[in-house]
């Protein structure tokens, strides 16, 4: 039978004063507190202590809530709500001043409709002693505000389930976010798969604002027409445009723009080539009147409308120009769309893809956020209509219910937990910099906090990139679901999660063994402490035996492996493999935590670790452990602390707006202005949220950047008072110089500061904060049972404690388990537990005792460095990318980087380009025997010959040999390969598609010394720059400051890689690191012998022989064959040998031409390998490389087209494949950057091979110039076509065309370069991918409707 106290309704057992622990809440904001009623025996009298009704229901309750005392400003009550996936956590505050918590399922539909309200629902019952049917609303005069948290939004996006979406877009960029950065997520996965489109209808607006340059005629009426658009007169936002009024307007944005008419463009398909530059220079400030007759209103527009609840509109350059936004959004509310999200107003940033993404995300999910919240209000009388509800955002603010909208919701159920332990645990542990550990049943979210919260603006949550303030939360897929595997000698954890429904094996419903698993066959985790709610009837208790017999599986494979294995040894007992397993799952789990400190320049050993959520308890100690971390931080709130962030949170209101000055002496007193305004603004919604002025404060920023680079930093003058050079809101110069120089490295002094965007964050603080009265001790604590638990050397004895009856100052000796209903925390052996006077846990972390790992193959530890060296080319990236200046690494991120052994072979290279990471081991190797003896410490040397492991010459590669007391010769290398924009040659961006000799195409480096005895050969690398231009027909680089501030990056992320190696052969010994450096490389081998072994085997079952081959050919008809044959002899392949015909275009001679290698053959060879294996179909073969530049510009890309099919799979369209996954330039930074609008930019729709399985389609994109240039393509499958599979057929060939001012027309075939002039039209057309499995009719697409007048 269960007590009154387990049901949550019964106060707490006395201490030895008969006064309860718990804490205290003292309210600010000049509001009096209430008096307290004392019985006599010296308690506060609190509802619970009145009787309980009969006929209350006997509900289980996953938490003890009995009441703690806390101070109350009112009599009524304040409610925190977290409602997660899983659990729904209560934190109410109570009048009297006590504290209620409860945790309760979020979904029960057969007790109840709504988790927060059943939570308020049985606090009010078991407060005021009275029953409350749930068929009721329920009455708020005793409610004063309710907070929540919640993961609808988050879900919701997760599992697609938001609202049916229909998306307005720009005519020519229907499929912009289906192409989005042209990027795949996972390199090696050969389907490509990406999250679906939010949207299911695009609708192309004729519209288009563009960049005003200056163009002659500008204010000149359009040759014969009447300045007239659509019948209307060409009209800024308050009507017909003088020239006085255009100055004015310009002057006001700070940025001259002209807003043009496409009606003329995109509407007359023969006439828009003679006059569209000339329709784009007339009218500056021409807005487009004449939706309502492209298709957006009408009868059949209203039928179309009905049954859309949302629609989003992203049109570019409308974060500055938002009328025409405006008008569209005003026909949709017209039409009968019930939510209408524009993107100037979701995010006024700039970026169209993350803006438009961010847009169809509010429509996608604020419905289904006010459905909730409207059910919600139901639940109660008045529909809350005097009670003040406010929902946690993602940036960690709290705002009104009616305000709070589903782009800026997705992270609002973890922004608590965030704000729960800055307010906590930071200000108890004296201000050191805290690590947030939250960790769940399938992923951790981990975080930092110094003072300040860390936001970020763009950040990708269930492949949408949202363009919104959130908190810096860095999530990894390693929870306690996730699953556990061997594969080819590595325990590998997740990221395969086992979710809430099947679960753990432990959860009897036939689940896969997990993390959770792992821990309860170490004993870690007692079925008892847990409720029996597992099972088919969801009635019976964990299983360990279910566990065991899961995990004596795997066991089986990895003994298996060491017995027969190349190193055999001996095998291991269930509880070493558990303990292997758990130990791969916490480094996967300190990976994110070492980006968000090491990668940043912090220290993460000088960091307390904050832990919370369910799981993180029992690994909190180890993860601490690995990052040289001293102290855990456990709060006594630690499974409900995101509720208790609400409950301690700031009301939020913020204002942002686009600006376009520079900043200068001249712009201060207007950015002063604007920032006033948007203060104001901020003020005036918190004042009408009942917030006297004294408790709001607010903080300016400025969203900064170097004139001619993309990385804008949102800059605080907080800590920069101004001065007589400074805007009176602060010195936000100097603000920037130093965030810059800590982020990046290095500053840029001689470049002016833009300022892309104003913003100011009004805070209203709610003046609670939390106290506590601390529980005595009464005695020793009482150990509660003792257990056995299995840790490095054997089981040990573990004594386990209560929470709820341990006192400050009680000191617990690990190793030991603290227990309460909602979590288990694990002390580890020589650690020790102590309960703090505010009631936490704190644990001091001590050293582990020194470990035996030898040089002989371990599998655990194999998996282990697999995942530390994978941190090293990680991290390296990371500070290559902040540290670089140019747009090829800093945006595209077109370089790599990665670790090498002592004999130059490849270790561990981050995800970054295909094409570099095979190439670079040939790099080291080559300097190795080329240099011998003849290398130093102090030295760093250069590379990009292709005889020397290069792929094409504008790939430079920095290579760092690294030397160790006591050796002569290095003992591991690290080296960087970035794509540098121009190192001279005959073109500019030094990718000529007609060059002849490798001079041709830029400066050469075999092996040269770019630093010598630690010091940076600047003049030197200078003069080889240049040297190109000493050839006839030649330049040297275009962009010298560039080149050396990137090879200055490269450097320190060679340094940043050196200082990281340096530590694990601190923590382990030099002979160990390289035996596993060796190790990886064997294993890596395994993985490539077990792939060929099962395809061999699979062909020998079906009676095939064993050796295929495939051929292709190049455009222009190279032929590329090749032929495999598989040696399957006893179980064992023999080596792999690659043989290559001297003198073919895979072994050139050391003078010839190999641009084009790199980007163009590398794909046809990768296309023909998977031909050969029957893996998919051929991929669109091709990087699609365009060049553009003149004496004062120059840009490259590189554009995607259409993957391969495979079995049981399309292909994806519109992405990158194979060798390269550089990103696309946005939209609107490339037309801020450059003399080109781009016109057009979509799928090349039917480009992809038919079959049961499409190719996925090539891309159209179409570039209108601005100023003369030379434009320089090089692209491949213009003549052959990517191959189609078993039948399936090939895909569509690319086009080049050029299409002059003139209105002819010219094919430029696949390799050319050619001088362009201002109204000239570039149009790509890239190929699409083959088709699998003979025809069938076209894979249905997403539906279009175009706007057509």
């Amino acid at each position: 039978m269960e007590t009154p106290a387990a049901r949550g309704s019964g106060p707490p057992e006395p201490d030895a004063t008969g006064e309860p622990g718990g804490p205290r809440f003292r309210a600010g904001g000049g509001r009096g507190q209430g008096p307290e009623r004392v019985r006599p025996n010296g308690r506060r009298a609190t509802g619970a202590d009145r009787p309980v009704l009969p006929g209350l229901p006997a509900e289980e309750s996953l938490l003890d809530s009995s009441p703690t005392t806390m101070g109350s400003p009112e009599g009524r009550f304040h409610f925190a709500i977290d409602r997660g996936g899983t659990f729904t956590d209560v934190f109410a505050q109570c009048p009297g001043g006590h504290v209620r918590v409860l945790k309760l399922l979020s979904e029960d539909p057969a007790n109840y409709v709504d988790a927060p309200t059943e939570g308020i629902r049985r606090i009010l019952e078991q407060e005021g002693g009275m029953l409350l049917p749930r068929d009721r609303p329920l009455d708020t005069s005793r409610i004063a505000s309710i907070r929540m948290g919640t993961t609808v939004a988050t879900n919701a996006l997760l599992e697609r389930r938001g609202e049916r979406v229909a998306l307005l877009v720009t005519r020519g960029f229907r499929d912009l976010l289906h192409v989005g950065t042209q990027a795949r997520e996972d390199l090696f996965d050969l389907a490509v798969p990406m999250p679906e489109m939010l949207y299911e209808e695009v609708l192309e607006v004729d519209e288009r604002v563009v960049l005003y340059r200056g163009e002659p005629g500008a204010g000149m009426p359009v040759k014969g027409t009447d300045a007239r658009v659509s019948g209307r007169r060409a009209a800024g936002p308050d009507g017909p445009l003088t020239g006085q009024r255009r100055a004015s307007l310009q002057a006001a944005q700070g940025t001259c723009w002209r807003c043009s008419s496409l009606w003329t463009w995109g509407a007359c398909e023969g006439s828009w080539r003679s006059s569209c530059l000339e329709a784009s220079a007339a009218w500056p400030w021409c807005s487009c009147t004449h939706t309502r007759e492209c298709g957006l209103a009408g009868g059949a527009g209203g039928r179309w409308a009905s049954g859309w609840a949302g629609s989003s509109a992203a049109l570019g350059r409308h974060r500055r120009w938002a009328q025409h936004e405006q008008q569209v959004g005003a026909l949709a509310h017209e039409l009968g769309f019930t939510h209408v999200s524009l993107s100037s107003e979701a995010m006024p940033m700039v970026r169209i893809v993350p803006r438009g993404h961010t847009a169809c995300a509010d429509a996608y999910l604020t419905p289904t956020i006010q459905r909730y919240v409207q059910g919600f209000r139901r639940g109660f009388q008045g529909q809350l209509k005097d009670v003040q509800v406010l929902f946690m955002r993602s940036d960690g603010g709290l705002a009104p219910m009616d305000s709070f909208s589903g782009s800026r919701a997705v992270l609002s159920g973890p922004a608590g937990g965030v704000v729960g332990y800055a307010a906590t645990t930071y200000r108890v542990e004296g201000g050191h910099p805290v690590i947030g550990f939250d960790m769940g049943g399938t992923s951790t979210d981990v975080s930092r906090y110094a003072g300040e919260f860390e936001h970020v603006f763009e950040a990708s949550t269930a492949g949408v990139t949202l363009q919104a303030p959130q908190l810096d939360i860095n999530t990894v897929a390693a929870g306690g679901g996730s699953r556990l595997f061997f594969r080819s000698g590595l325990f590998v954890v997740g990221p395969e999660s086992a979710g809430a429904h099947p679960g753990p094996a432990c959860y009897r419903k036939g689940g896969p063994v997990t993390v959770t698993d792992a821990n309860l066959v170490l004993g870690r985790l007692l079925p008892a402490s847990f409720p029996r709610i597992f099972g088919p009837g969801e009635d019976q208790p964990l299983s360990p035996e279910a566990s065991r017999k899961a995990l004596e599986a795997v066991a089986t494979e990895v003994n298996s492996f060491l017995t027969n294995g190349p190193c055999p040894a001996s095998p291991l007992s269930l509880e070493e493999v558990a303990m292997g397993f758990v130990r791969v799952a916490n480094e996967a789990m300190c990976r994110p935590i070492r980006a968000l400190t090491q990668a940043r320049g912090h220290d993460p050993s000088a960091h307390v670790l904050a832990c919370f959520g369910g799981a993180g308890g029992q690994h909190a100690c180890a993860i601490a452990r690995a990052l040289g971390m001293d102290t855990v931080h456990i709060h006594r709130h630690s499974g409900l602390l995101s509720a208790l962030g609400l409950a301690l949170a700031d009301v939020v209101h913020e204002a942002q707006e686009p600006c376009s000055l520079p900043y200068a002496p001249e712009t201060f007193v207007q950015l002063d202005q604007r920032l006033s305004r948007l203060e104001e603004q901020c003020v005036d919604a918190l004042r009408a949220q009942g917030f006297p002025r004294a408790q709001i404060s607010t903080e300016s920023f400025l969203h900064l950047r170097y004139q001619g680079t993309d990385c804008a930093l949102m800059v605080s003058a907080h800590q920069h008072p101004a001065t007589a050079h400074s805007p009176r809101a602060g010195d936000f110069g100097a603000g920037f110089v130093e965030r810059y120089m800590r982020e990046f490295g290095f500053i840029i002094p001689e470049r002016p500061v833009v300022v892309d965007d104003v913003r100011v964050r009004g805070t209203g603080r709610s003046g609670l904060r939390l106290e506590y009265v601390p529980k005595a001790q009464s005695g020793p604590p009482r150990v509660d049972k003792t257990t056995r638990c299995y840790f490095e050397g054997g089981y040990q004895e573990t004594p386990v404690y209560l929470l709820g009856e341990l006192g400050a100052g009680h000191k617990l000796q690990g190793p030991c388990l603290l227990i309460d209903s909602n979590s288990t925390i694990l002390v580890e052996p020589a650690c020790q537990a102590e309960v703090t006077e505010t009631g936490d846990i704190r644990i001091s972390v001590g050293a582990e005792a020194p470990g035996t790992v030898g040089a002989q193959l371990d599998p655990i530890h194999l998996s282990i460095f697999s995942h530390r060296f994978m941190s090293i080319a990680e991290q390296m990236g990371r500070i290559l990318q902040r540290t670089a200046i140019s747009t090829n690494i800093k945006e595209r991120l077109d370089f790599s980087c990665a670790l090498f052994g002592p004999d130059g072979g490849l270790v561990s290279n981050a995800p970054h380009i295909p094409v570099h990471l095979g190439a670079m081991q040939e790099t080291v190797q080559f300097q190795i025997q080329h240099l011998g003896a003849d290398l130093h410490p102090g030295d760093v040397l250069l590379s990009n010959h292709p005889c020397a492991g290069g792929s094409h010459l504008p790939d430079l590669t920095v290579i760092t040999p690294v030397f160790w007391p006591g050796q002569t010769r290095p003992v591991f290398y690290v080296a960087s390969r970035g794509h540098h924009a121009d190192i001279g040659g005959i073109t500019p961006g030094s990718m000529p598609p007609h060059s002849t000799t490798l001079q041709q195409e830029g400066a050469v480096f075999l092996s040269f010394r770019l630093v010598q005895a630690g010091v940076f050969q600047e003049e030197a690398v200078t003069e080889a720059l240049r040297a190109p231009g000493k050839i006839p027909g030649c330049s040297g680089t275009r962009n010298l400051h560039d080149n050396l501030s990137d090879l200055r990056a490269q450097v320190a992320a060679n340094q940043k890689g050196i200082q990281l190696v340096g530590e694990l052969i601190g923590q382990y010994g030099l002979d160990v690191v390289q035996a596993y450096m060796g190790h990886i490389q064997a294993n890596a081998e395994l993985a490539v012998r077990d792939m060929l072994r099962a395809f061999g085997t699979s062909r020998q079952a079906r009676g095939l022989p064993l050796e295929v081959s495939a051929e292709d050919h190049m455009d222009d008809g190279s032929p590329i064959r090749l032929r495999v044959q598989i040696n399957v002899s006893e179980g064992c392949l023999a080596p792999v040998r690659v043989v290559i015909p001297k003198g073919s275009i895979l072994d050139p001679s050391p003078e010839a031409a190999v641009v084009g290698g790199n980007v163009l053959t590398s794909q046809r060879v990768v296309d023909v390998i998977l031909g050969a294996f029957g893996a998919c179909a051929a991929s669109q073969g091709c990087m699609n490389n365009v060049t553009l530049g003149n004496t004062h510009m120059g840009y490259y890309e590189t554009v995607a087209g259409g993957a391969g099919a495979g079995p049981g799979w399309h292909g994806r369209s519109g992405v990158h494949s194979h060798m390269t996954n550089t990103r696309i330039t946005d939209p609107e930074i490339l037309e801020s950057r450059y003399p080109v609008i781009l016109r057009r930019f979509e799928l090349r729709l039917g480009s992809g091979g038919r079959g049961r399985f499409r190719g996925g389609d090539g891309v159209i994109r179409e570039l209108l110039f601005r100023e003369e240039a030379l434009l320089s393509v090089l692209t491949e499958r213009r003549a052959f076509q990517p191959y189609g599979l078993m039948g399936g057929e090939p895909g569509t060939r690319g086009l080049n065309l050029l299409i002059r001012k003139d209105g002819r027309t010219v094919n430029l075939g696949g390799k050319t370069s050619v001088l362009v002039s201002p109204g000239d039209v570039f149009c790509l057309h890239t190929p699409g991918g083959g088709g699998l499995w003979g025809p069938r009719g076209p894979r249905p697409l997403c539906r279009r409707r175009s706007c057509s007048p």
